[in-house]
């Protein structure tokens, strides 16, 4: 208890340079106050969310997660059910439980439900999962993303298969993004933090000597993996409501590229590497969609073939990857450079003992 209180104090300022981050994001938006600005904001809130879930897991871990995207679906597809009307719902999805089917909840009900929804899905698979190491266990995520999607795009009568999923309330404003993508930052660093964050990372960096000092090894992955899978959900749920429309395709290869690009390059073992991917990463999009729908220059039009922008991203991970491998931020955390505690020494954490 002592020594998360001394980290709590050491690093706190981490936490607050994000949320300042992102408020000043949320801010801008305001002030912009356009219809396309403000969309391409939310995307970026929806994006933390996401990257920093797969943070949880994979930067404590250090376990290469390819499924994680299939939370994102499950939690899409909560909200779906329980928020679009009933008349929908019993035209389209008529397999669903009839308290589903007659259900109409508000959006915040939905967040809920597809958070909670996709964590105890999370704990399901967790717990055969997280028995497996290294590329087994990548392997096995995958595997598990590819058995969602299928099962998704298949169930005619509860997921509409391949058709979109439409009616789903569309929230405009970017403050419950904000909110949902503030909340994800507090509580990835307060489990950084926690007994079960420090064995965690004990176990990632030295597996024979966390488990010598009693480190349950499994036990602390599949939380990581629960409360991972929990925020994958609460994304999902979000997109479907930025977006008012699901398909399985959508929470597939393409938002799994994306969202590992993310936290590689700004730095899969840091919280501030995670939020500082999303921001550089979603701009270098934006201003490459910009480029693709045409931007006059001297009153001559040009335009960049579409698909650069993935082109963009695999680029930018290639020049990551060779002269900075532990990414932007190095797998360190931002602080305040005046504030009373400094950061703690950089390297392996140690395995709690007693």
């Amino acid at each position: 208890m002592q020594r998360s209180q001394t980290i709590l104090q050491r690093t706190l300022s981490t936490p607050v340079i994000l949320i300042a981050i992102l408020a000043v994001i949320a801010l801008l938006a305001a002030v912009v106050n356009t219809g396309p600005f403000n969309q391409t904001v939310i995307e970026i809130f929806i994006r933390v969310v996401l990257v920093v879930g797969l943070y949880v897991f994979i930067g404590n871990s250090g376990v290469i997660s390819f499924g994680h995207i299939g939370f994102t679906c499950l939690g899409a597809y909560m909200t779906a059910w329980l928020t679009i009307l009933p008349a929908l719902k019993k035209s389209k999805l008529k397999g669903l439980p009839d308290i589903v089917l007659n259900a109409k909840l508000h959006y915040g009900w939905g967040l809920l439900a597809a958070t909670l929804f996709a964590g105890a899905c999370a704990y399901l698979i967790g717990k055969v999962l997280m028995r497996l190491s290294g590329i087994a266990a990548s392997i096995a995520t995958f595997a598990v993303l590819a058995v969602i999607i299928q099962v998704y795009s298949n169930w005619d009568s509860v997921t509409g298969a391949q058709s979109s999923v439409v009616g789903i309330p569309i929230v405009r404003t970017v403050w419950p993004y904000f909110a949902c993508a503030v909340l994800t930052v507090i509580v990835a660093y307060f489990y950084a933090i926690s007994r079960s964050g420090l064995a965690l990372r004990s176990a990632r960096d030295e597996a024979i000597a966390a488990a010598a000092s009693g480190v349950d090894i499994t036990r602390e992955r599949l939380i990581a993996f629960v409360i991972s899978g929990a925020m994958m959900g609460l994304g999902g749920a979000l997109y479907a409501h930025s977006v008012g429309v699901v398909t399985p395709d959508t929470f597939y290869l393409g938002l799994t590229f994306v969202c590992l690009s993310m936290l590689v390059v700004g730095g899969m073992n840091s919280l501030s590497g995670a939020v500082l991917g999303v921001v550089i990463l979603s701009a270098i999009i934006q201003l490459l969609r910009w480029f693709e729908k045409g931007v006059d220059i001297g009153g001559t039009s040009f335009a960049l073939p579409l698909g650069v922008q993935e082109i963009a991203i695999g680029v930018v991970m290639i020049v990551i990857l060779m002269f900075r491998p532990s990414g932007l931020t190095r797998n360190k955390e931002l602080l305040w450079p005046h504030w009373p505690f400094k950061q703690l020494p950089a390297g392996r954490s140690r395995a709690p003992t007693g």
